[in-house]
């Protein structure tokens, strides 16, 4: 099925540059864009897209309003900004937002996010969520083995992803192509049962798999 996005910044060459990334995927529809929060607002309402790409600072209405006042509806929001500060990521993510990535994250990172917003799974930068794997105190509960055993490389891959890394940062560090990582990034998805990167590193923080 067709993934329906609203695309919300208040800069017109961002918008483009979203649009460009998700219209050149073969199950994302770029439905609308807003300049504003006012705007972004409004047409969410109207058009009930899958998904709502949200800056955190736009005119009129900001980010983390418009997430508040699209809770709990048909609508799931990613907030795409510049801004990665304790005082955005916390409450976008309290009041219900199913992702939060930085725009220099890259087209792979938010196409994922998009994908996983709709299948109704969060996906978080790196960077943001190895931070808040650190604030995260106490025992949690002990984790399922991994169907099939993680090679050497994909052990590597994963405490790298656990460090908050991006591919390209990984096949930079391990002397690989940023495809390839990739592809052990998706085996190492299989062989865990988790749905993407923050699924990965939190098994590498349970774990102590964490690349220093």
């Amino acid at each position: 099925m067709t993934i329906r996005v609203l695309i919300a910044d208040d800069q017109p060459m961002v918008r483009d540059g979203l649009r460009r990334i998700l219209t050149a995927e073969p199950d994302v529809d770029v439905v609308a864009e807003a300049a504003d929060g006012v705007e972004a607002l409004r047409l969410a309402r109207e058009l009930a897209p899958d998904v709502a790409l949200l800056d955190i600072r736009m005119p009129r209405m900001d980010g983390l309003t418009v997430t508040r006042h699209l809770a709990g509806g048909p609508t799931r929001v990613v907030v795409v900004t510049t801004f990665d500060l304790d005082e955005y990521v916390y409450p976008a993510l309290r009041d219900g937002a199913s992702g939060f990535l930085l725009k220099r994250s890259g087209p792979a990172l938010l196409v994922e996010a998009v994908r996983a917003a709709y299948a109704g799974d969060s996906l978080i930068s790196p960077s943001i969520t190895v931070r808040l794997l650190k604030h995260v105190t106490g025992p949690r509960p002990a984790r399922p083995a991994p169907v099939e055993a993680l090679t050497e490389r994909e052990l590597e891959v994963a405490a790298h992803v656990g460090a908050g890394r991006t591919n390209a940062e990984i096949g930079a560090e391990l002397f690989i192509s940023a495809g390839t990582v990739k592809t052990h990034v998706a085996a190492i998805q299989r062989k865990l049962g988790v749905r993407n990167r923050v699924g990965i590193a939190v098994w590498a923080w349970d774990t102590g798999t964490v690349a220093p």
